[in-house]
């Protein structure tokens, strides 16, 4: 019988390179993301080129009723999930705290914090059933050290880390991996969606460097999975060789 890998914000970025991962590896895949027309292509693409199953949950992380009808109302057969990808997550601006704002503020924090932990709660109720399960949450290193301009996208990769420990503490009575995975300057979508389609702009954040990019990521996040049943890695930061911490970073090597 297959495993089965469940990925948030699969439809680009680290969650699309971990979908391709997990399906090149025999995976089954659910894959959630906003864009059904991306969802629909990527589920395509796995299915014939790696001859896998692909079940397609198109909702919004944010909207709370619709993460819990949708992954309640999973087919009996796709509920014995053995991996949750939670990496659905978005930075919005790049601005100094008394300029930003606030409604980047709100996307970020329904996201990234209030989306994270919908998932994290309805996958894990699956997982409890089982008392088995690996949990792997997408964290940054903007959640282990603050930068300029940073502030509320800094302070939900925070909540990230400190929820990743407190799911670890509280799921550990039932056998539950969670890993947090933290990734440095890695260049995807990311920065385009930061900087709301500045291309320009984008593009300077990774100036002299040669950053991550999505299937470095991904790498790391399946590597983690293929440890033996006793073995967790509990919190990884992964950077490129040019980037020492979220501040500091030598652009000219």
């Amino acid at each position: 019988m297959k495993k089965i890998v469940f990925i948030t914000g699969a439809t680009a970025g680290f969650g699309e390179a971990c979908a391709h991962l997990f399906a090149e590896n025999g995976y089954d895949l659910i894959i959630n993301g906003r864009r059904v027309d991306r969802l629909i292509a990527l589920a395509n693409k796995l299915e014939k080129k790696f001859n896998v199953a692909v079940l397609q949950l198109p909702f919004d992380v944010q909207q709370e009723n619709a993460v819990y009808a949708a992954i309640n109302a999973i087919p009996t057969e796709w509920k014995n999930i053995d991996v949750l990808v939670n990496n659905a997550g978005l930075a919005l601006g790049r601005d100094f705290f008394e300029e930003a704002n606030t409604q980047d503020w709100n996307t970020m924090i329904d996201t990234n914090i209030k989306g994270f932990l919908y998932v994290g709660k309805a996958v894990a109720a699956l997982m409890t059933e089982r008392k088995k399960g690996h949990i792997i949450n997408m964290g940054s290193v903007a959640g282990k050290q603050l930068y300029e301009k940073g502030n509320v996208y800094c302070a939900t990769k925070y909540a990230v880390d400190a929820i990743s420990q407190g799911m670890r503490i509280d799921l550990l009575r039932h056998g539950i991996k969670v890993t947090s995975i933290n990734p440095g300057a890695a260049e995807t979508e990311f920065s385009i969606v930061r900087f709301k389609g500045d291309d320009e702009t984008a593009k300077k954040i990774y100036d002299g460097l040669k950053p991550l990019s999505a299937m470095d990521v991904a790498t790391v996040v399946f590597y983690c999975t293929t440890l033996p049943p006793h073995v967790c890695i509990n919190d990884l930061t992964i950077t490129c060789l040019q980037q020492a911490n979220a501040v500091f970073f030598n652009r000219h090597s």
